[in-house]
């Protein structure tokens, strides 16, 4: 079942003191038009200008995440993207009166529990997934990040602090809004006794008291009782997911991260869009020619426009008058023959098993069954298919796919197909 984009069902607000730079604030997060994205508004500064949470526009930083520069920045967005991107939420306003959101209790359940009670919902329009086909390493400091691919969001996160309440800590997590609101979003953000006056005095935690962050002195935490044992690490958890909600993407992979921090985060979710950009590339006709054994009239498949490397590929296929069938399918009621829908995907499909081959040019693939064959409605000439297949199963040669063909969104076949490579 293809995914629902997400946003929210009405209007909800928060109010309290921001942590670093100290000034009240509400915040006030609003249904946003599909495809519009997570989008921040100073509404406190004239023309309530708006900055895209997107990496593109993030600063640089060790302390929180920062988007945009100057005035208009807005400072320490992390919890509450956090909390945006552990529900699904793809497109959504979140409208501010100052320059950071409100600390509330040091953790993203308030802003958790806020868009809870607002609704999600579903909206138009595709989900877009950051996903990658081969892993890789980065290094940013002292952070260290390992992506490898993978079909779901799954962390390792690891931290290191010389303080005996703390040392090294990891949580391993697969990333759900249920998870999430178990686990991570109610553990708070912390900090240590002995560092409070430097970091006052470079102009941070202005806001910051025990009632909203979990401060260490030499012997514990002061004024206040830990959640859990290994809150610590649960927070920055919580924090790596909000700075990964900057990909501007439902993020699919699994991280394993060691001391994160938010400038290494931002680096890597601008190093993973880089990655996928150059495994995505669309492939055009004279790609396909090189990949498969037919031609016209019997190639019918025009581009490519995503691959997941043995997982998930979609291609596209323009019908137009001038395909030959027409001329005796139908005369003067011109519709795509659905066995020949039924052969676009096979060979989307065959795309995508070639693909992860070695020496693919020696390879065929034939097709050994066709179960599960639904055609839902005519597919006429000025249409123009999608067609997703998905990987179900494969075993060598041999494997198993599940296909869909869409025009303008709504699904006029579906098959389920068995096939095996073979030397040519």
């Amino acid at each position: 079942m293809t995914a629902r984009r997400h946003s929210i069902g009405g209007a909800v607000s928060l109010q309290g003191i921001g942590l670093h730079l100290g000034r009240e604030c509400t915040l006030t997060f609003h249904p946003a038009a599909p495809g519009s994205g997570i989008v921040f508004r100073r509404t406190d500064l004239p023309g309530a200008p708006a900055v895209l949470a997107r990496a593109e526009h993030a600063v640089l930083t060790e302390r929180h995440t920062q988007l945009g520069a100057g005035e208009e920045a807005v400072h320490t967005v992390e919890h509450v993207l956090a909390a945006i991107a552990a529900l699904e939420i793809d497109d959504i306003r979140i409208d501010l009166d100052a320059a950071e959101p409100p600390i509330l209790d040091g953790s993203a359940r308030p802003f958790h529990d806020a868009l809870v009670s607002a609704g999600i919902v579903d909206v138009e329009g595709e989900v877009e997934y950051l996903s990658l086909c081969a892993p890789f390493t980065l290094k940013d400091g002292s952070s260290t990040y390992t992506v490898s691919p993978s079909q779901t969001l799954s962390l390792e996160v690891t931290i290191d602090f010389p303080h005996p309440l703390i040392g090294r800590q990891s949580c391993r997590v697969p990333v759900t809004p249920e998870s999430f609101a178990s686990d991570l979003a109610a553990a708070r953000t912390f900090g240590f006794l002995r560092e409070a006056d430097a970091l006052r005095a470079k102009g941070l935690i202005q806001g910051a008291s025990t009632a909203n962050t979990v401060v260490l002195d030499d012997d514990g935490p002061v004024d206040t009782e830990l959640r859990w044992s290994d809150e610590f690490v649960r927070h920055k958890t919580m924090d790596f997911i909000g700075d990964l909600a900057l990909a501007g993407k439902r993020v699919r992979a699994r991280i394993v991260a060691d001391r994160p921090s938010h400038r290494g985060t931002v680096t890597l979710v601008r190093e993973m869009l880089k990655r996928a950009a150059e495994e995505t590339r669309m492939a055009g006709a004279e790609d396909i020619i090189k990949a498969l054994p037919h031609r016209y009239p019997f190639l019918l498949v025009d581009r490519i426009l995503e691959h997941e490397h043995g997982v998930r590929i979609v291609g596209l296929k323009n019908v137009t008058i001038n395909e030959p069938f027409f001329q005796g399918h139908f005369p003067g009621h011109p519709v795509m023959p659905g066995v020949l829908i039924v052969e676009s995907m096979a060979q989307v499909g065959g795309l995508m098993m070639l693909a992860t081959a070695a020496e693919a040019e020696q390879l065929i693939m034939y097709f050994t069954s066709l179960d599960n064959v639904k055609f839902r409605r005519p597919v006429k000439p000025g249409d123009q298919l999608r067609i997703e297949v998905d990987m179900v199963q494969r075993r060598g040669r041999m494997c198993k796919i599940h296909g869909v063909a869409r025009v303008d969104g709504e699904i006029v076949c579906e098959a389920d197909m068995g096939a095996m490579v073979r030397d040519r």
